[in-house]
């Protein structure tokens, strides 16, 4: 018997840099979704009305539910979650918003307060029924202190009416209508049981069937949203009684028929728990304006190859990539779409791993700042990749214009960027001394512009530098004004908050790169992770330079510093955007992405066409 010993070859460069981007195991998590989206059902269609579009995105919904094997699994699986928004965002905003909220907003927050399984879920599972999300309220956004549609439990059917009292408190923006077929929420309410107040809790709510609201529910569509059409709507309540098994809740509180108690812990913890998918939420808006961002980003750089401008003085045509002023804004924006994407896995991981309530206020914290840094940057990265295809980009058959306008919505969505800012700003502002955070006194110490370890000293030092003026302006307002002195210490404190963004991400990159063997990909990625910190120190080295921090030299330095980093990445950047692993037929159907985008304009009857090209 003879034996043949087959070699495996070792991971590529590009292998080993989609590994960092994706995770070690992206085949594992992400290699089904970038199989569904290249699959017919969702290829990007010919046009269409926002109707037409809003119906295409609710039968996307049910061929994706089709083919999971269990809907339930999706809903329990944060990292399974977050990659169906990186894959499916690039392909169809709208699909990537009502998916979300079916699976996490909805079903997923069922599951977490149905541990038992006592709750029938199969309307759901089979989209019989699809599952919607209401808390926002016009007047109050998602403050459970101000928020006025009340439960109020009615002991003798011993069920909860629901009531909305004033237009301020009708529910803003949930996908409430009959468009995609019959839908039920989850409607946060103010539970009122013998007149006491026992704070916002969730309800399971039938809302409509396949054509109308049910009785004691209106919904009305608000006005077109820009973006990706969604069936955003405005709806209320007109005493409708539900079920006492609508609350969702502990079975402690199903207590005898007649009879109503709440379990232990304060209103706001309960309110908390009740929103707990919003965490998983955030995740999920990183992770699809992460993967939003890569897409436009290799659209631009395939575009950038291949289309061709005059040279000077007679030379031959030359790519528009060959021209710094080209591949220079996008050699910069595949830094940031590194670090966008370390960023929101780090997030991920540090979240899933904490054990204990002061890790998890801390993983909650980094998540809720990636949140917000990761959909900045990612509407920069886009805004500028669109801006490097020019006019063809403002086309809507080239992909572009629907993730311009659809990042603003993750932006948005599952907390206000600045208000998470400031939630963060706020709980960091005294939480520890200048260095803090277990970090080592940060004294000026001298460094090379080349060694990561030196950055990652500067970028901590930013930090440190915008929190210590936060709390120096506080602690110069008046101890009786609370709200003067949190403006007073606004403006540098969220400047903190950026920094602490940069510095984590910063760290990812130095963590990612650790784990690469030596060779051309931790060199890639290694040019990435400097050009990346140089950039933001440079925008920082006057405070830098002032705390002694840098030299003179240095700061004299760093534009070149910067301008060879950007020589080097652009040179590699087919080869970066090709470690996306984003799927040809996804790119097949952005015109400009192919070498032949000019075919997309051809004319049957044209002159070229009909034989008269050459006619005088």
């Amino acid at each position: 018997m003879t034996v043949t010993l087959t070699d495996t070859a070792p991971p590529s460069t590009t292998e080993l840099l989609t590994g960092v981007i994706l995770g070690p195991a992206f085949r594992r998590e992400h290699g089904f979704w970038q199989r569904l989206i290249s699959t017919e059902p969702f290829r990007r269609p010919a046009g269409g009305t926002p109707e037409e579009r809003l119906d295409l995105a609710y039968d996307r919904l049910r061929i994706l539910n089709l083919s999971l094997d269990s809907g339930a699994r999706l809903a329990a699986d944060p990292r399974a979650l977050a990659a169906l928004h990186a894959w499916l965002g690039p392909v169809d905003p709208a699909l990537t918003t009502v998916a979300g909220i079916h699976y996490n907003l909805f079903l997923g927050s069922l599951l977490d307060h149905d541990c038992a399984g006592r709750r029938d879920l199969s309307d759901y599972l089979s989209m019989r029924r699809i599952g919607t999300f209401l808390c926002t309220e016009v007047a109050h956004g998602n403050n459970a202190a101000a928020m006025e549609t009340t439960a109020t439990y009615d002991r003798e059917r011993d069920g909860f009416v629901l009531h909305t009292p004033n237009p301020g408190a009708q529910k803003f923006m949930p996908n409430t209508s009959p468009a995609g077929g019959a839908k039920s929420g989850l409607v946060a309410a103010r539970l009122v049981a013998d007149g006491s107040d026992h704070g916002v809790r969730l309800f399971l709510v039938p809302l409509t069937d396949d054509r109308e609201a049910l009785p004691g529910v209106r919904v009305r569509r608000l006005p077109a949203r820009m973006g990706s059409p969604v069936d955003h709507c405005l709806t209320s309540f007109d005493r409708l009684f539900v079920a006492r098994d609508a609350l969702l809740g502990p079975a402690e509180e199903g207590a005898a028929p007649g009879e109503f108690r709440t379990g232990p812990g304060d209103r706001r913890r309960r309110f908390l728990t009740s929103i707990g998918r919003v965490t998983p939420g955030r995740i999920s808006m990183s992770a699809c304006a992460a993967g939003s961002a890569r897409a436009t980003l290799a659209v631009a750089v395939r575009y950038g190859g291949h289309r061709m401008i005059s040279g000077s003085r007679g030379a031959p045509p030359v790519p528009v990539n060959a021209h710094r002023t080209h591949h220079g804004p996008l050699a910069s924006a595949m830094a940031t779409v590194f670090a966008m994407s370390l960023l929101y896995r780090r997030a991920q991981e540090r979240w899933e791993a904490c054990t204990d309530e002061e890790a998890r206020t801390d993983a909650v914290r980094l998540v809720d700042v990636a949140k917000a840094w990761i959909t900045w940057r990612a509407r920069d990265v886009i805004v500028e990749s669109r801006e490097r295809c020019g006019a063809q980009a403002l086309l809507e058959n080239n992909g572009m214009t629907e993730l311009v306008t659809g990042v603003e919505g993750a932006i948005t969505a599952e907390g206000d960027n600045i208000a998470l800012y400031a939630k963060a700003a706020a709980d960091m502002l005294f939480a520890a001394e200048p260095g803090g955070d277990g970090a080592p006194d940060r004294a000026p110490r001298p460094g090379d512009l080349a060694d990561t370890r030196f950055l990652g000293r500067l970028l901590a030092s930013v930090q440190d530098t915008w929190f210590a003026r936060a709390r120096a302006r506080a602690l110069r307002a008046p101890d009786a004004d609370t709200l003067g002195r949190w403006n007073a210490a606004a403006g540098p404190a969220l400047r903190g908050v950026e920094a602490y963004a940069y510095r984590q991400a910063a760290e990812a990159y130095a963590e990612a790169r650790a784990t690469l063997p030596e060779g051309t990909a931790r060199d890639r990625l290694g040019e990435l992770e400097r050009l990346f910190a140089l950039e933001w120190v440079s925008r920082n080295s006057g405070d830098l330079l002032a705390a002694g921090h840098l030299s003179a030299a240095q700061v004299d330095a760093l534009p070149e510093a910067v301008e060879d980093l950007v020589t080097a990445v652009a040179a590699h950047a087919p080869e970066l955007a090709d470690s996306f692993a984003l799927p040809e037929e996804l790119l097949a159907d952005w015109p400009i992405a192919g070498p032949g985008y000019a075919d997309a304009y051809d004319d049957p009857r044209g002159p070229w066409n009909t034989g008269r090209a050459d006619a005088r």
